[in-house]
């Protein structure tokens, strides 16, 4: 057994008792290594449910949100789900685990080469590009799932329109300091939305987003 096997599955336990539910997204979570994606500094600290600084000023969500913001999104095996902000790659690996199709954006070409690096040594098959993600990914455009891990002031029409019909996004939305993390369902072009309070994220920076 590895060093962090026991604590993982205690995070998968405290996980389940906040209200996560889905267990594709728990067995997910119970096999990604998150300490392979965190600063060595806090390696200790992999498995708590708590964000972590990592490099550019960045975090990597705590381990709840990103199983609600997960499971929010209803993944299925060979959905094609668009992420914005890659960070270090943690939420795309949980992603890839359930066997979705992954594109993934992030600002921060430093940050990008680390995921890349990762991603490499756990054989994901996903595709990380550095860019800005307020605007996302039209090449590979339409998305049946879109998953944006950093707080934007509004709703990016560009993101909406590369929504798949009856596709799902997951956004948080607010002010730089609080957010409400946001539920979208595309239905004949309208966005029908539901609204989850208690959530906090970096600024989404673009064109899109926060300037």
């Amino acid at each position: 057994m590895g060093r962090f096997d026991i604590e993982r599955k205690e995070m998968v336990e405290l996980l389940r008792s906040r209200g996560i539910s889905n267990e594709t997204v728990l067995e997910a979570m119970a096999k990604v290594e998150r300490h392979r994606f965190v600063n060595q500094t806090f390696i200790d600290n992999a498995y708590k449910d708590i964000a972590l600084p990592i490099n550019s000023d960045q975090t990597i969500s705590q381990p709840y949100t990103v199983a609600f913001m997960t499971q929010a999104l209803e993944p299925k095996k060979e959905m094609k789900v668009l992420e914005i902000g890659t960070g270090s790659g943690y939420q795309a690996a949980v992603l890839a685990t359930i066997g979705c199709r992954v594109y993934s954006v992030e600002r921060h070409l430093s940050l990008v080469t680390s995921a890349r690096k990762i991603f490499d040594q756990l054989k994901l098959r996903i595709l990380v590009k550095a860019g800005d993600g307020t605007i996302g990914w039209g090449e590979f455009a339409p998305y049946d799932g879109i998953i944006v891990t950093a707080g934007s002031p509004s709703m990016p029409e560009p993101l909406v329109n590369q929504l798949a019909e009856g596709g799902r996004i997951v956004i948080p939305i607010g002010t730089k300091s609080n957010q409400q993390i946001v539920v979208g369902k595309k239905n004949k072009d309208t966005l029908h939305t539901t609204v989850y309070d208690g959530f906090k994220f970096v600024p989404l920076i673009g064109k899109s987003g926060w300037n």
